[in-house]
């Protein structure tokens, strides 16, 4: 290890090569999280006939779970790290923001189905975990995507 390349290691709470390693594993995760995050916005944003939407619906949703366990793996690769700065959390959000969409949405439809099998059609919709998964789970991920690009490359 170069000498003026170990005060930033330093800073960033990795003391040693292996450190060093994982701090490269994480910013490969997190960058394929938003490369996946962008694709899964792009289908829903991107104007397309029903034609191509339609067959390229299996790719959104393989794309959902590859953002839910892309999700996993950087939460618990952070949370092993040694990293005692700022970037831990902001890792840490952007993990759990994005491995916290497909359960909302899973508990969502089982709740709404609950609600329609005791009350029958015309029962209120529940709507809590509907906006969590499609509205707050998204923004705190930029958020914290955009946190933690800015203090690893501010740290270089």
């Amino acid at each position: 290890m170069t000498k003026n390349m170990f005060p930033y290691f330093m800073n960033m709470g990795f003391t040693n090569p292996h450190m060093k390693n994982r701090l490269k594993k994480i910013k490969i995760t997190l960058g394929l999280l938003i490369a996946v995050f962008l694709l899964i916005v792009s289908f829903f944003v991107v104007p397309m006939p029903d034609e191509i939407r339609r067959p390229l619906f299996l790719l959104a949703a393989v794309l959902g779970i590859a953002f839910f366990v892309l999700g996993v793996i950087l939460l618990v690769m952070t949370i092993k790290s040694k990293v005692k700065s700022p970037l831990k959390w902001f890792l840490i959000m952007t993990g759990a923001s994005s491995a916290a969409v497909f359960p909302s949405v899973i508990l969502h439809n089982l709740v709404y189905g609950l609600l329609i099998y005791l009350g029958g059609p015309g029962v209120g919709d529940e709507a809590f975990y509907f906006i969590f998964a499609l509205m707050v789970c998204p923004i705190v991920f930029l958020v914290s995507a955009v946190g933690s690009v800015v203090l690893i490359v501010r740290k270089k």
